[in-house]
């Protein structure tokens, strides 16, 4: 344990803030999923808890390891990542069953461990790390709209259509997430404006196909428009609504000092009261105190990941951090503006709060590369300083 503790390297900030998070959210999931153990494992909630403990173990030993990887090599791997991530979420698309009575197509199956795997939340993460690689590829390079195509256009619009079909609001983001980093890398704003405008042409397509040919692919088209018109003007998705009248009651109810640990009332009649819709359950128990502690600590977290980006000594480094950062943030944000009513249903999680295996280790592996990125950061001033104390080079000789 000593020798662990002392090769932790990078931001101590992010390393406390990402401890934090990831201490908290055990309280609020072994309450949340008290529902889900009367009705899945009659009443042993205390698995729920162990099995969070386990993903968020597993998650910080992706997060060391990774941390201790220098981040230049991560340019190599997604190189060799981004075909193994297609192959991936074209596997997921086509298997065409349910697991647990959910949309598998995104799933993958491990059979030898027995768990499941969202390929949409690593694809995620390699493809920000590949944009950031041909970004800082191209720094200080007159380039024009058809040289990029192929290098960087055609694999995020693959990535994105295999996505689209069972979840449209990973892709959303992520699309959104490309367009910011390529603003951010000084891609020309012009191209931007055409990406923009051929993804919402290529969208409308989709739904027209979609529509004209339902048997062709199982897709949630309709789930996606009752969803938004439900959200605009009130619709007829009697799902969304009701889970939405559940969480505005439990952040009513939670006022400003919240009923209490592990007393929602809430989380019974909440479907995805330890995931999706956590941060209503945490407000009911925690009340406005509970919820500004986490929009806190978020925007905390966002603080810090633009701090470490400007101190990167490369453009891959400045470029990778935002890369794989802020969707994090991003998604946060989402998460609790669907609980309050200010963005539609999207089925996303809370960062290092929801239950959920894939969500919390793909967020520690992108913590991991910026963490990489600050030690690299360190060990350059640490090598400053010693430079600059030749009597201390002198002393460790002899």
């Amino acid at each position: 344990m000593d020798n662990v503790l002392k090769n932790i390297k990078g931001d101590r900030l992010i390393w406390a803030i990402v401890t934090l998070l990831a201490i908290f959210s055990f309280l609020p999931v072994y309450s949340a999923a008290s529902n889900l153990a009367y009705s899945v494992t009659s009443g042993s909630t205390f698995a729920f808890f162990i099995k969070h403990f386990m993903h968020l173990f597993l998650g910080f030993v992706i997060m060391y390891g990774v941390h201790i990887i220098p981040y230049r090599y991560f340019r190599g791997l997604s190189m060799v990542m981004l075909p193994i991530v297609l192959v991936l979420l074209v596997v997921t698309m086509l298997q065409g069953t349910t697991i647990e009575g959910a949309n598998a197509s995104r799933w993958i199956q491990i059979p030898i461990v027995g768990m499941s795997f969202q390929t949409s939340t690593l694809a995620a993460v390699v493809l920000m790390v590949y944009v950031a690689r041909y970004l800082s590829k191209i720094q200080d390079k007159d380039i024009t709209f058809k040289e990029s195509i192929l290098p960087l256009w055609l694999p995020v619009f693959l990535v994105l259509i295999l996505i689209l079909p069972a979840n449209f609001s990973t892709t959303a983001i992520m699309f959104t997430m490309v367009l910011i980093l390529a603003f951010i890398g000084g891609y020309p704003t012009k191209y931007i404006a055409v990406i923009i405008g051929t993804g919402i042409v290529a969208l409308g397509l989709f739904v027209l196909v979609a529509k004209a040919f339902p048997d062709l692919m199982e897709n949630r088209i309709n789930t996606w428009e009752n969803r938004i018109e439900n959200f605009m003007q009130g619709g007829e998705d009697t799902e969304a609504d009701y889970q939405i009248e559940k969480a505005k009651i439990a952040i009513a109810s939670g006022g400003i000092q919240g009923v209490g640990p592990g007393k929602s009332v809430q989380k019974n009649f909440l479907p995805q009261s330890s995931s999706d819709f956590i941060f209503a359950i945490i407000v009911e128990e925690y009340g406005l105190i509970g919820g500004l502690f986490l929009v806190v600590m978020y925007c905390w977290l966002l603080f810090r990941i633009v701090i470490i980006s400007q101190k990167a000594d490369t453009i891959f480094g400045k470029l990778l951090v935002l890369g794989v950062g802020l969707p994090i943030v991003f998604q946060a944000f989402i998460n609790m503006a669907v609980a309050v009513e200010l963005f539609p249903v999207t089925g996303q999680t809370l960062p290092l709060i929801s239950s959920g295996g894939t969500s919390i280790w793909m967020t520690c592996l992108a913590f991991g590369i910026i963490l990489s990125v600050s030690a690299k950061r360190e060990e350059i001033k640490e090598k400053e300083a010693s430079e600059e104390n030749p009597l201390e080079i002198l002393s460790e000789a002899i």
